[in-house]
Order: C-alpha cells, then sequence, then structure tokens
C-alpha cells in the first residue's frame, strides 16, 4: 500500500499535467479559429478553379499541356505526397495519415517503387526510418505557413512529373470537417483529372472570341484559348491544391490536438478524483488503526 506522501506526490503531479493540458487546450482552440477561417476562405476559390479547368480538360487532347499527359504504362513511378503534422498530442491524427499512405502504397503500387514527398516531422521521421526513398521533405512551415510553401511543394511535384521520373502524383492529408471530426483524403493531383460522365459532356466545343467553350453545368467561354490558360493556369491550379491540402490538414491538427486534450483534462480530473478518494481511504485506515493501537494501550494498563 503506498504512503500518503506517496499519494499526495502523485496527486500534485496529475495536477500539473492537467495545468499543461488546459493551457494546450485553450491554446489551441485560439488557433484553430485563425486556421478554420482560412481554410473556409481558400476553399472557394480552390474548388471553382478544379470544376473549371476540370471541364476544360475534359474537352482538349492529353498532349496540350504536359500536365495533361498520361505517362506510358510503366514509366516512371507514382509520388505520394504525405502531410503530416510536426507535433504530437494530437490523438490519431498523425497515426491515421501514415497508415493511409501505407494502404495506398499496398494498393496502388504493389511491388513498385513509390517516392515520397514529406511535409511535417511525424511523416518524416516515420518513413526515413523504414528506408522509403524521399524524394524531398519539408518541416516547420505550419507555424508561419504561407502561399510560398506550397508553391515549393508544387513546384517540385510538376518539375518529377513533367521530367518523366514520377508517373502520378498524388496527396494524402486530413480534411477539416469540424472540431470532433477530421476525413482522410487520397486525391490525385498529377495528372490533372478529367470530367467523365455527364460532367465531361453538355454542348458542344464552339470557338467564341479566340476561345472555346466547356461546360460543367453552366457553359463558360474562354478568353484566349485553352492552350494559353493552361500554360499560366494549370501549374497555379496545382499550387493552390497543395496550398488547400496544407490549409486543411493545418486547421485539422488544431481540432484533433483541442479534442486530445480535452479528453486529457477530463481523464486526469477523473484520475485526481479517484487518487484523492484512494488517499483518504488510507488516511482513514491510518487513523483507525492508531485509535485501536491506544484503546488496546489503555486497556492493557
Amino acid at each position: 500500500m503506498p504512503s500518503l506522501i506517496d499519494l499526495r506526490r502523485r496527486i500534485r503531479a496529475v495536477k500539473s499535467t492537467q495545468q499543461i493540458t488546459k493551457a494546450m487546450k485553450m491554446i489551441a482552440a485560439s488557433r484553430l479559429k485563425r486556421a478554420q477561417d482560412r481554410v473556409i476562405a481558400a476553399r472557394p476559390f480552390a474548388q471553382r478553379m478544379l470544376n473549371v479547368l476540370n471541364g476544360l480538360v475534359s474537352r482538349v487532347d492529353q498532349d496540350a499541356h504536359p500536365l495533361l499527359r498520361i505517362p506510358a504504362q510503366g514509366a516512371g513511378r507514382p509520388l505520394l505526397i504525405v502531410i503530416t503534422a510536426d507535433r504530437g498530442l494530437c490523438g490519431s491524427f498523425n497515426s491515421n495519415v501514415i497508415k493511409a499512405a501505407g494502404q495506398f502504397i499496398l494498393n496502388e503500387a504493389p511491388g513498385r517503387d513509390i517516392a515520397l514527398g514529406l511535409v511535417g516531422r511525424k511523416g518524416r521521421d516515420f518513413f526515413r526510418r523504414r528506408g522509403f526513398d524521399v524524394r524531398y521533405e519539408t518541416v516547420g512551415i505550419f507555424q508561419k505557413m504561407t502561399f510560398a510553401d506550397a508553391i515549393d511543394i508544387a513546384d517540385a511535384a510538376i518539375e518529377d512529373f513533367t521530367a518523366g521520373a514520377a508517373s502520378s502524383v498524388y496527396l494524402v492529408y486530413n480534411e477539416f470537417k469540424s472540431v470532433m471530426t477530421q476525413r482522410i483524403v487520397v486525391e490525385r493531383l498529377l495528372p490533372i483529372p478529367r470530367l467523365e460522365g455527364d460532367g465531361a459532356q453538355g454542348s458542344a466545343a464552339t470557338p467564341g472570341h479566340g476561345g472555346e467553350r466547356a461546360t460543367k453545368g453552366v457553359d463558360y467561354i474562354y478568353e484566349p484559348s485553352p492552350e494559353e490558360i493552361f500554360r499560366e493556369l494549370l501549374p497555379r491550379h496545382v499550387q493552390v491544391q497543395v496550398y488547400r491540402a496544407l490549409l486543411e490538414s493545418n486547421a485539422a491538427f488544431f481540432a484533433a490536438q483541442m479534442t486530445a486534450m480535452d479528453a486529457a483534462t477530463r481523464n486526469s480530473t477523473e484520475m485526481i478524483d479517484n487518487l484523492t478518494l484512494y488517499m483518504n481511504k488510507v488516511r482513514q485506515a491510518a487513523i483507525t488503526r492508531e485509535i485501536i493501537e491506544v484503546v488496546s494501550g489503555a486497556a492493557a494498563t
């Protein structure tokens, strides 16, 4: 049976830890609001850009731009960009991304080499220890993340794809849904996906003012020609999608950390209550034993 001193020491240690988890929860909550605002602001532009470009891509030949070209079978190898956090204490946030990346490697590239682009210290440490081919890595960008960070990551992927070193480029990251929910997303970044089925149909492409028309529910008139649009916008589109994924992952991290720290704070409260109750029982037993000893001594005299 532990002594009262040991129990008091354990209670003080748990209370100190509880203060830390409370502080981390409040910090995560304050940073989550800013990160959530950035995600909400970036989503409409990224989604509309994706819809418009995919609609136009579905109407042109894949040789119109290098980022549209589907490599020949066996040429190059997939490049998987894994976005994790730089820190832990966020529940299963990092482990879920790493698990999804492992499933992708097993399912999409069995028996083939795969290259990795790692964003975040946790993913970097995990895959580096296991001998994967890491094309590039980026850590420490989430403290002061800017669009320039997304440009560096996207340009490295574009360079690998256009040079033939990568047959395709995929992103795996946590998408922010709500404070309690984050969804693992694995999406193809390159070559640019094409709309299929009814989304790729509609009115026929007709020239208009030097451009072409493409539809996804609504007709768009493009000026100048699609080729010129591709040359300017497709690299920017890749950069925007990478930036959106970074923002989603950053907001999801703070949400996961806030949830994990809230659970840790509640668990520490329960632990303090249990230890206090046990300490009171030990103290009561000690008092009872002393009373018995006094009474026994008095009766003996």
